[in-house]
C-alpha cells in the first residue's frame, strides 16, 4: 500500500509507577510502595497508532493535543514513530497514572478532561484523512469522532478504503461505510441498548444478537465483537455467525482491543475478507498479550525508543534458539519432508524433544520435496506443514528451507543435536560434518515399525483404485 493506513482518535497519556510493596503505611491501613520506577506510554488511539507502526507500515495518527505537558510528552513519543496531525484539544490532556505494587494495581489518578470541541483542524489533517489508504478510528469518547470536520471528511471517503471503527460507549456512532466495528461484549452491550434494542444475557448467543442487530442498525457490513480469552465473533449478515478463537495467552490485556482492530485493517488492506481480517485480528491480540501487552510496550518505549512492539507472530525458531542458549539449554534439531504427519513422524519428535531443552524442525520445501521425491510430492503444502508441526507440544518451532540438504540451515542454526531415523543408519548424512564443525552430535532414534509417508500414500492409491 502506498497510501498510509490512516489512525483517527483520542490519545491519552498512561503512566504507571511501579514498584514493590512489604508493609503498610503507619498513619493509614494501605501499602508502601516502595523502589518506583515510572513508566509511561501513549494510551487510547496513540497505543493503536504506535500497534500499528511496531509491522513496519507508514501510520498517520490523527487525534486532538493540548499545549501542556502530557500533552508535548505524548507527541514526543508517537513522533519518533508516525506522522502527527494534530488540532487543538480544549482542556488538559487525559491522563492516567496507576500505581502498582508488582503486577497488583493499588490506586489509579485521573487527571485532564479535555475535549475536541468543533473548529478548524488545519491542512495537515483534512490532508491526511483525503490521503488515507485505510483508516483505523480509536474512539475514546474525547470529542475527535464527534468533530463535524473530521466526521466530514471520514465519511467523505471512497468506497475502497477500508474503515475500521473500534467503539466506545460515550463515543459517537460510526460514519456510513464504515466496513467493520470492532467492539468488546460490555460496549456492544451498551451500544445495543442505547439503540433500543432489549437483549438480555451474556456469552456467543447474546453476543451475536447485539451484533446483528448494531450491523442492521448502522448499516455496517460486519460487527466483530471481541470476546476476551475466546476469541472474536464476526457478524456479517450471513445465517451463521464466524468465531475466530482466541490462541492461548495468559497476561495483560490492556491494549489487547487496540491490537486487536489494527490487526484486522491491516488484513483488510492486504485484501483479506472480513472472516480472514477476523481471524488476523485475534492473532495479533493474543500475540500482543503474550508479549507482554502495554507493560512491555512501555518498557521498550524506556529502553530504546523504538517500535519493536509486538511481534507479528510469537516466538520463531531463531528466538527460541536465542532464549534457549541463553538460559544455558541444549537446543535439538531434526529434519524432514513430513509430508503426511503420521505415528512414525510423531513418535520421533517426542524421543527427540526429551533430549533437550527445545526442538527445532528443519522443514523441506515444497521445490525441495519435488526434488527429492518427484513431481506428485508434496501432497501438503509447507505452510500447512509447518502449521501441523507447531501444533505438537513437542515441537518448539519449525523453518523451511529450499537447499537439497539442511546443512546450510544447519551452518546457521548450530544445534548441540540433529536427529535422525533409524533408517538412515549406515548412510552418510551430509549434513552431518556441519552439525560436528559446531561441536554438535548426530544421533539416531528408533522408528515405528512399517511407518511411513510413502508406504500410506501407496496404500491409498491401492484402495483407491
Amino acid at each position: 500500500m502506498t497510501a498510509p493506513l490512516v489512525v483517527v482518535g483520542d490519545v491519552l497519556l498512561d503512566v504507571d509507577i511501579v514498584g514493590t510493596s512489604s508493609r503498610l503505611c503507619p498513619d493509614a491501613p494501605v501499602p508502601v510502595v516502595e523502589q518506583a520506577e515510572e513508566h509511561a506510554r501513549p494510551g487510547g488511539a496513540g497505543l493503536a497508532a504506535l500497534l500499528a507502526a511496531a509491522g513496519g507500515r507508514e501510520v498517520v495518527l490523527v487525534t486532538a493535543l493540548a499545549d501542556d505537558e502530557p500533552g508535548r510528552r505524548l507527541r514526543a513519543m508517537l513522533e519518533r514513530h508516525m506522522e502527527v496531525a494534530a488540532f487543538h484539544l480544549h482542556g488538559g490532556t487525559p491522563c492516567k497514572l496507576r500505581i502498582r505494587s508488582g503486577d497488583q494495581s493499588v490506586a489509579r489518578l485521573d487527571a485532564g478532561e479535555g475535549q475536541a470541541l468543533d473548529g478548524p483542524v488545519g491542512p495537515r489533517v483534512t490532508d491526511a484523512i483525503s490521503g488515507a489508504g485505510a483508516v483505523l478510528v480509536s474512539d475514546y469518547g474525547r470529542g475527535v469522532t464527534r468533530h463535524r470536520a473530521v466526521r466530514s471528511l471520514l465519511a467523505a471517503l471512497p468506497r475502497g478504503v477500508p474503515v475500521v471503527w473500534d467503539p466506545h460507549p460515550r463515543g459517537e456512532p460510526p460514519v456510513p461505510g464504515t466496513r467493520l466495528l470492532t467492539p468488546n461484549e460490555e460496549e456492544a452491550a451498551r451500544l445495543a441498548a442505547a439503540d433500543g434494542a432489549d437483549i438480555t444475557g451474556f456469552g456467543l448467543s447474546a453476543a451475536g444478537r447485539r451484533g446483528r442487530h448494531l450491523g442492521r442498525a448502522w448499516g455496517i457490513e460486519g460487527v466483530a465483537i471481541t470476546l476476551g480469552s475466546e476469541g472474536a465473533l464476526l457478524c456479517d449478515g450471513s445465517e451463521a455467525p464466524f468465531l475466530a478463537p482466541a490462541e492461548p495467552a495468559r497476561g495483560d490485556a490492556c491494549g489487547a482491543g487496540d491490537s486487536f482492530a489494527a490487526g484486522t485493517v491491516e488484513a483488510l488492506v492486504e485484501g483479506a475478507s472480513l472472516t480472514g481480517a477476523v481471524t488476523a485480528g485475534v492473532r495479533r491480540a493474543s500475540d500482543y498479550v503474550r508479549a507482554g501487552a502495554a507493560a512491555a510496550v512501555a518498557a521498550q518505549l524506556a529502553e530504546s525508543g523504538t517500535a519493536r512492539l509486538v511481534p507479528e507472530r510469537g516466538e520463531d525458531a531463531w528466538d527460541v534458539v536465542e532464549r534457549t542458549r541463553r538460559a544455558g539449554g541444549t537446543v535439538v534439531a531434526t529434519g524432514g519432508c513430513f509430508d503426511l504427519l503420521h505415528a512414525g513422524h510423531v513418535s520421533m519428535l517426542q524421543q527427540a524433544r526429551r533430549l533437550g531443552d527445545c526442538l527445532i524442525v528443519c522443514v523441506n520445501s515444497d521445490a525441495s520435496v519435488r526434488r527429492r521425491k518427484g513431481p506428485t510430492r508434496p501432497v501438503t503444502p509447507a505452510a500447512d506443514r509447518v502449521r501441523v508441526l507447531e501444533a505438537l507440544s513437542d515441537v518448539d518451532a519449525a523453518v523451511v528451507f529450499d537447499d537439497d540438504t539442511p546443512a546450510p540451515l544447519l551452518e546457521r542454526l548450530r544445534p548441540d543435536v540433529w536427529v535422525k531415523g533409524a533408517d538412515y543408519a549406515g548412510t552418510i548424512l551430509p549434513e552431518a560434518e556441519t552439525v560436528r564443525a559446531h561441536n554438535g552430535e548426530v544421533v539416531l532414534l528408533p522408528l515405528l515399525e512399517g511407518r511411513s509417508t510413502t508406504r500410506l500414500l501407496s496404500t491409498t492409491k491401492g484402495n483407491a483404485s
